[in-house]
């Protein structure tokens, strides 16, 4: 199968091929989330988009990539290029609105009509690349802690990728169309997901903290002169 160019495992589950997401139970074992937990325990920032940096992070990223789940939703040539985390409480609570992900993390800036929305967030440029590019990208969105329904997980409209970069108001009228999906995940599971697909997510009402990994996995080598911000591990 080829989706922007790029080559998926004949194996690809067709339900993640249409709906743009699937549910992975038990990616991690409890002694990995020990690990991961005690990895983010007392780190005074929430929401970096830079752990790949980090070696516990680039090894977490490597044993998510090869479970044979995963494997057969990424191209065979994808590689991490890069891991935020998110964390939602009682404490840190907010709400995201509908939306699709559309910019990449990239090492600087580059002169091509084909490239817009640049910005410059704590040290990396991001820029918005052409839909061919976008509809490559996995999202892998690894669950340190329960995410029921009162925790604020994302709610989807199933299918909403296969539309490429979509507007305000076309967002909108395909959500009243299709509905949405709530995504609950157990602690220690996975949400795998087209970034183009449209998800937004509400404040969490429980008093429990919601904590998520959000592994991003692309071609190692970019188009339109472009390089990641940080140099793909293979």
């Amino acid at each position: 199968m080829t989706v922007g160019g790029a080559r998926y495992p004949a194996s690809m589950n067709p339900a993640f091929a249409a709906d743009g997401f699937a549910i992975l139970p038990d990616l991690l074992t409890h002694d990995e989330l020990a690990r991961v937990d005690a990895a983010l325990t007392g780190r005074a920032r929430v929401g970096d988009r830079e752990l790949l940096r980090e070696s516990w992070c680039a090894e977490l990223a490597r044993r998510v990539q090869a479970d044979a789940r995963v494997t057969a939703l990424l191209p065979h040539d994808h590689v991490p290029v890069q891991c935020t985390s998110f964390e939602k409480s009682a404490v840190r609570n907010w709400l995201v609105a509908l939306h699709q992900d559309v910019a990449i993390p990239v090492a600087g800036r580059v002169d091509d009509p084909l490239l817009a929305g640049w910005s410059h967030k704590d040290g990396t440029w991001f820029v918005q690349p052409p839909d061919a590019l976008l509809a490559q990208l996995v999202a892998v969105r690894v669950h340190v802690d329960e995410c029921g329904l009162d925790d604020g997980p994302l709610h989807v409209v199933p299918g909403s990728h296969r539309h490429g970069r979509l507007s305000d108001a076309d967002a909108l009228a395909l959500r009243a169309a299709r509905g949405t999906i709530a995504c609950p995940v157990p602690r220690g599971g996975a949400m795998v997901m087209r970034p183009l697909l449209l998800h937004a997510s509400s404040k969490a009402r429980g008093v429990s903290r919601r904590r998520v990994l959000h592994v991003v996995f692309g071609p190692a080598q970019l188009p339109h002169g472009l390089a990641w911000a940080r140099e793909p591990a293979r």
